[in-house]
């Protein structure tokens, strides 16, 4: 009885394209060579599931293969017998083909999305090149030996650290139970969400590639400041009288504190901008600084001075709400 490709890939005969792609990813990993280089049945594995993944993916060979069963390639016209990729140089014993799992599956993810090519194609150029050369050696081999896991660590930082820059410390427990203390450069302007990228200090690989350390920073709340892309926001509270009269007053910054000048006749919500005192990336222009004012009234106000004020008010009739509609 003949291989059962469905069966190797433990798939049913109607799976799908994205089902067969995803059996693919899961049986390399588990059984490429690389991984299990004294288990001579992986090796065997590896070769079976390379075999039907090449059939099963290319939409010819399947419905070949679902006609006529295994033995369709003998029939003719599909470019003779069909044989597993090997892993040993066609020169001979002890060459075994080494990969970046990382980049591979990475990349033909990102191909087969953005209409580069899919993960077969992907898979077969890299396979293709070390059965071009003599002996089987490829060059991609020596290029990118396989790479260890990367770990992934959450950093909360203050919101001052995020806007200028700075640095922090994470603990990251290594396989060997050692806790090793590592400093994270924060760079200005980073925001919430955003990564940042150790190279080489994730877990070691069995060839010496380290995998990187990949630090999602979420950023705290300031108690006064808010942020919008490369803008500061600010509220800043003036008198009654600061409002009418107009005021020179001190704002604090991200880098000191400025003299802001309040117009005579301010009312509250009106944005007064701040150029250049935002947001600053490093190499990269800054925002700006943007204080929305807010009127606060005294707690207590005696009948006299209410009288006067309503005076006062008679005296400039106005009718704030004028334009508010539903």
């Amino acid at each position: 009885m003949g291989t059962d490709y469905y069966a190797t890939l433990g798939l049913k005969k109607a799976a799908t394209s994205e089902e067969i792609h995803k059996a693919y990813r899961e049986l390399a990993r588990k059984y490429h060579p690389d991984l299990h280089p004294d288990d001579a049945n992986a090796k065997k594995k590896f070769q079976e599931v390379q075999a039907a993944f090449d059939v099963l993916n290319d939409p010819k060979k399947r419905e070949m293969y679902d006609q006529y069963g295994p033995g369709f390639e003998s029939l003719g016209g599909t470019g003779g017998p069909y044989r597993a990729h090997p892993w040993q140089g066609a020169g001979g014993e002890g060459q075994t083909f080494h990969f970046d799992f990382e980049d591979l599956f990475n990349q033909a993810q990102t191909q087969s999305g953005g209409g580069g090519g899919s993960f077969a194609d992907f898979f077969r150029n890299f396979t293709a090149a070390g059965r071009g050369r003599p002996g089987g050696a490829s060059s991609s081999s020596s290029r990118h030996p396989l790479k260890g896991d990367d770990i992934e660590h959450d950093l909360s930082v203050p919101f001052a650290s995020a806007v200028l820059g700075g640095q922090a410390q994470i603990a990251v427990q290594r396989p060997n139970g050692r806790t090793e203390t590592i400093t994270v450069k924060i760079p200005a302007g980073i925001e919430d969400g955003k990564k940042i990228r150790l190279r080489g200090q994730g877990e070691s690989g069995p060839r010496g590639r380290n995998g990187d350390l990949l630090i999602r920073v979420h950023v705290s709340d300031h108690p006064c400041f808010r942020r919008r892309g490369k803008q500061l926001e600010v509220t800043v509270p003036i008198s009654l009288a600061e409002a009418i009269a107009g005021a020179k007053i001190d704002v604090p910054t991200p880098r000191g504190t400025i003299t802001l000048q309040i117009p005579p006749g301010t009312s509250s919500g009106k944005r007064l901008r701040i150029k250049g005192h935002g947001i600053h990336p490093t190499g990269k222009p800054p925002g700006d600084l943007y204080a929305e004012v807010q009127i606060v009234l005294p707690d207590r106000i005696d009948e006299a001075d209410r009288k006067r004020i309503a005076e006062l008010a008679s005296r400039y009739p106005l009718n704030p709400r004028k334009d508010l509609r539903w």
